[in-house]
């Protein structure tokens, strides 16, 4: 009995990039279906101004605290607003007390409502300048055109 001669088989080295495509194509549909539902900030009406735009240092952190129509204050580092919680005057002074007491240099801007009432923004000022900020900036939009 003769014994058929095997050839040597040669070892496949190609990566298989089909079920990493697979998962890929998943995420996108998940982030693309997940993207709209995110919560950006406060639901702010921002008031009008002609103003020109404030020169804001993007290397430097940023506190913004809101107002609402309804009154309520919120705080957040950071131009986010993922970690916004709706919060009391005096919690935003010792939260503020805190904050410039560790940076200085911080930038505070202040956005309100066009319909909050506007002993609610003096008070949050006289607040904020107590707990040390001399410099609050406010968020506007552009004035529309006519």
């Amino acid at each position: 009995m003769e014994t058929i001669p095997r050839k040597k088989r040669k070892q496949v080295s190609d990566i298989n990039v089909v079920p990493l495509i697979d998962v890929m194509l998943v995420l996108l549909v998940v982030f693309m279906l997940t993207a709209p539902m995110l919560n950006q900030g406060i639901d702010v009406e921002l008031p009008q101004a002609n103003n020109e735009p404030l020169d804001i240092d993007e290397n430097l952190e940023t506190l913004v605290i809101s107002i609402t129509a309804e009154g309520e204050y919120f705080l957040s580092i950071g131009a986010t607003g993922d970690d916004r919680e709706s919060a009391t005057l005096e919690t935003i002074g010792e939260s503020v007390t805190r904050i410039m007491n560790a940076n200085p240099n911080i930038q505070v801007l202040l956005e309100g409502d066009t319909n909050a009432y506007w002993g609610t923004m003096i008070t949050l000022i006289t607040t904020l300048n107590n707990a040390g900020v001399t410099n609050p900036n406010f968020i506007t939009k552009p004035l529309e055109s006519l």
